[in-house]
């Protein structure tokens, strides 16, 4: 017998089934009807009678086809065309019995619907076993009604075997009709697993392509932010110097708003050196095979990545809401970036959805020794449909040119390198929120 997987393999042949018993129903009724030219060449006396039979038999098979269209049917479809071939089946041995009995040619009737049902019909080998038997045990009973033709040494004994004969070759028939179905599954679930697995390694080839542009681009960045840093430190410094010089002055201290300018200038300078700085950190990132995880304070991390989105979040209020102790593990650069990314794609959706009061805000807090993040905006939202692709790597929903789609993606690999989990919540057209949380430094 061929074992089969049960509830996957049943519902892989339902719809099979259905439709080759519908189909076998409709060609048994075409089969009935046309069976009126037999009556009117053998028995024409008793074509009336039998074209009743043979009406009758063909309303019962279409309540059978009109059953297997009902909810009720369709998971009983073999079953009901079980019973709806055992029909003709009976009207034949009841024709047999009302002519010569194991004489009558409408014998030849049976091993059609045995074969039939070998051939064309998912039956099991036990289904398609009892289907002969029954057919074998109702031709009998016809017979017995004509004693002058039951009997051993004549047709009765012949067409019992062909009967019997035509039983085990639908039964072979449908042994191997089953294995060939159950064989064509497992085709198919081999082939729709490797197109998972398939599917599952051009994801990681996408993420780790992805990956490898963004690190690419980095130490381009940090090749040009190393640059500027010598190039613009020398300037800054003799600024700085100036400025101080500037300030020490008998004049420049008699003039209160000279003081102040001199002061915003130093500031100023300040502030050109630190931006640098932080993108030569930021730039310069280990793979992450090299990084090895260290102590630092998110808020100095915030700090270096609010300077570096600046001018993306210019005119947009930006709250910041911190616990006293924010010393994590991890690495900074990488959580660096992490917070760049997604303070730019805020400070780019607050600008899009033209905000009078456009807000983003930074809370984090404690929740056992994991430090939860929180990165709000009252921008225009992400559409129910993209929540769920937001962090898969190429996609984005910005025009051509603007975006590789990678930031998110490879924000999710870092927070998940921390132990972490980055999340996203929104809500069209008001605000996103992303969550994410790092270790507690031990």
């Amino acid at each position: 017998m061929v074992r089969r997987p049960s509830a996957s393999y049943e519902a892989e042949v339902r719809e099979h089934r259905l439709a080759f018993s519908r189909g076998v129903a409709w060609a048994a009724i075409a089969l009935i009807l046309l069976g009126t030219g037999l009556d009117y060449a053998l028995y024409p006396d008793q074509q009336l009678l039998f074209g009743q039979a043979r009406l009758l038999a063909s309303i019962l098979m279409l309540g059978v086809i009109l059953l297997m269209g009902t909810r009720w049917g369709e998971a009983r479809s073999l079953e009901l065309i079980f019973a709806g071939l055992l029909l003709p089946q009976a009207m034949i041995t009841w024709m047999i019995a009302q002519t010569e009995g194991a004489a009558s040619l409408y014998y030849g009737g049976l091993p059609l619907a045995i074969f039939a049902s070998g051939l064309a019909l998912p039956f099991t080998v036990w289904q398609n076993i009892s289907f002969g038997a029954l057919s074998i045990l109702m031709y009998l009973a016809a017979c017995s009604t004509h004693p002058e033709t039951f009997r051993p040494n004549g047709p009765l004994m012949v067409n019992t075997l062909f009967l019997v004969m035509a039983t085990a070759v639908s039964a072979v028939c449908t042994y191997f009709n089953e294995r060939a179905r159950l064989n064509m599954f497992r085709l198919k679930a081999e082939v729709a697993a490797s197109n998972a697995q398939l599917a599952s390694t051009n994801r990681d080839l996408a993420e780790i392509k992805g990956q490898m542009l963004q690190q690419e681009k980095m130490a381009a960045i940090g090749t040009l932010s190393a640059g500027l840093l010598h190039e613009v430190n020398n300037p800054v410094n003799f600024c700085m110097m100036a400025i101080d010089v500037g300030m020490e002055d008998p004049a420049a201290r008699a003039s209160a708003s000279l003081m102040e300018c001199l002061a915003d200038a130093r500031q100023g300078m300040q502030r050109v050196h630190h931006i640098v700085a932080d993108l030569k950190k930021f730039a310069y990132r280990k793979a992450d095979s090299e990084v090895q995880p260290a102590h630092f304070l998110f808020e100095k991390a915030l700090s270096s990545a609010l300077r570096l989105v600046g001018h993306e979040t210019r005119g947009i209020r930006v709250n910041c809401t911190l616990p006293g102790d924010t010393l994590v593990s991890g690495d900074e650069a990488a959580v660096c970036g992490v917070l760049i990314n997604l303070l730019g794609n805020a400070a780019q959706a607050v600008h899009e959805a033209q905000r009078q009061d456009a807000a983003i805000d930074v809370d984090a807090s404690w929740q056992g020794e994991r430090l939860c993040v929180t990165v709000r905006d009252n921008g225009r939202g992400i559409a129910p449909e993209l929540l769920g692709r937001v962090f898969e790597p190429f996609f984005t929903t910005r025009e051509v040119g603007k975006g590789l789609g990678l930031g998110l993606s490879i924000s999710y690999s870092v927070i998940q390198r921390h132990g972490g989990t980055l999340r996203v919540e929104s809500s069209a057209g008001e605000w996103t929120r992303f969550m994410f949380d790092l270790p507690r430094a031990t």
